[in-house]
């Protein structure tokens, strides 16, 4: 099994603003159509694993369950999808490890886990083996880290490093075991 992690962030290191807010991600204009290898790195991916926080504010865009994958939402108040979502995710609780074991019975083998809580949780257990981080040229000064508390270092190496729509910084990393 394979964890990745697909994120963008500020210069400063934040996922979001001060309020929680997303907007800054289109600080930079990308061409019409130009998913900067989103569709690629979908391709990889049989389900994508999100806390309930990301999960409401993807809900909360109104588009509905905008991935070709499932989705494992991890919560521990929510008993069950929203019926608009209820053919496209499905709810787990339990521990990192647990969340992996649980995807792997269900047939999964290539997890996208998205949101900075779970992220974290998951670096934290050292379940996270590749980081694919676009980095936007503004800074927030403040908002949430992609990046928490670890009881260990945790190495990475650089795969590739690239430049997209002339501003942006995706660069791709694989754990060092």
């Amino acid at each position: 099994m394979t964890n990745f992690v697909y994120i963008g962030t500020s210069l400063d290191g934040f996922i979001a603003d001060a309020d929680g807010g997303l907007d800054w991600l289109d600080f930079v204009p990308t061409p019409e159509g130009d998913d900067l290898g989103f569709a690629d790195f979908m391709a990889r991916i049989d389900a994508v694993v999100m806390g309930r926080k990301t999960f409401e504010t993807l809900i909360g865009f109104g588009l509905g369950w905008h991935y070709s994958k499932p989705g494992l939402i991890l919560s521990t108040t929510m008993d069950s999808a929203p019926e608009a979502f209820a053919d496209h995710v499905t709810i787990l609780r339990g521990s990192p490890t647990e969340i992996v074991a649980q995807a792997e019975a269900g047939g999964f083998q290539n997890l996208y886990i998205d949101g900075g809580e779970t992220a974290q949780r998951f670096l934290r257990d050292d379940l996270i083996d590749e980081l694919i981080i676009t980095q936007i040229p503004i800074l927030l000064g403040g908002g949430t880290r992609l990046f928490g508390h670890l009881d260990h270092p945790l190495g990475f190496e650089l795969i590739e490093s690239e430049t997209l729509a002339a501003q942006l910084v995706k660069r791709w990393y694989r754990r060092k075991r």
